[in-house]
């Protein structure tokens, strides 16, 4: 296999985590779209945001996934990219799209354990935990309908990992 694998799923599911390490072992490129967009744009999310909205954060999200999609590249994608049909069908096009799926508790848990509000600005302004239900609750089904395959994101990173390989049916690069 030669073509992206896309990694999707909320804040805290691990994609920049996981998909590092699953990069690593496959040895391919590791590219991250939300680490890339505050790269070329030298604006954190939140600055594009007050800037030009949530409308203008995504539209720079669209073009960066598609800028940054190339063969034996892991992407990790930001955490509401499956919002737009065109990134949606542009991932399952273009490559292999791993969901990385964590119920609510588990997200806000990582997200209260290691917070980085100055990047991920709150997208409700309510408590993280009631935040990331009703992240999920708006996003499953994007996330199921983009997604190959669907994988269990509260295992330890390695697990995770592991299951994505397994999934693939890849073997590790030596």
């Amino acid at each position: 296999m030669t073509q992206p694998i896309f990694m999707v799923g909320a804040r805290g599911a691990g994609k920049t985590t996981v998909g590092s390490a699953l990069a690593k072992a496959l040895g391919y490129k590791f590219v991250d779209t939300d680490l890339t967009l505050l790269r070329t744009s030298g604006l954190s999310v939140a600055d594009i945001v007050e800037r030009e909205g949530w409308e203008g954060f995504r539209r720079r999200e669209t073009e960066t996934l598609k800028a940054i999609c190339a063969p034996f590249t892991v992407i990790a994608t930001g955490g509401g990219v499956v919002l737009a049909q065109e990134n949606r069908d542009f991932m399952r096009d273009a490559g292999t799209v791993i969901y990385l799926r964590s119920p609510a508790s588990t997200l806000a848990n990582r997200l209260e354990d290691a917070p980085l509000e100055d990047q991920r600005p709150t997208l409700t302004g309510k408590p993280i935990t009631e935040e990331m239900m009703e992240v999920l609750n708006e996003r499953e089904a994007l996330y199921q309908h983009a997604a190959h395959h669907v994988v269990d994101g509260t295992l330890d990173p390695a697990g995770v990992v592991n299951a994505i390989l397994d999934a693939l049916a890849l073997p590790v690069a030596r």
